[in-house]
């Protein structure tokens, strides 16, 4: 069984770095990729960072320098460091696998196939 579980996000205070991480089982982790996407109350999801086989990532602007993906495939898992939180950080956070052989990784959900049931991350004081 495919299966992708994300960590405990929780409430953390501006300025804060909490790590979430991605842990996959049932299927054979080197050959995907993989994405952190994230809903925010009232909008619609969208793609945060991702990391290719070859460990190459992809980001989303709003986040460039203030969070980081990296992927252990020995453990199979994907950890989302994310630094200096802002309210408008809040949201629903999931990850996602796309079978991926070859390239870049991309931020559209159509390319995933195997989601994580999400968890909650809050960011306020």
């Amino acid at each position: 069984q495919l299966q992708l579980v994300e960590s405990r996000g929780g409430l953390v205070q501006p300025g804060g770095s909490p790590r979430l991480s991605c842990a996959a089982s049932g299927f054979t982790f080197d050959y995907y990729a993989i994405g952190w996407f994230r809903q925010a109350p009232g909008k619609e999801r969208e793609g945060v960072l991702c990391i290719s086989r070859s460990g190459t990532i992809t980001d989303l602007d709003s986040v460039k320098g203030r969070f980081t993906i990296s992927r252990d495939n020995a453990k199979t898992t994907v950890y989302l460091q994310m630094n200096s939180l802002k309210p408008e950080d809040t949201a629903v956070y999931y990850c996602a696998a796309d079978r991926k052989l070859f390239g870049r990784c991309v931020l559209q959900e159509y390319e995933y196939d195997v989601w994580g049931q999400g968890t909650q991350v809050t960011v306020s004081s």
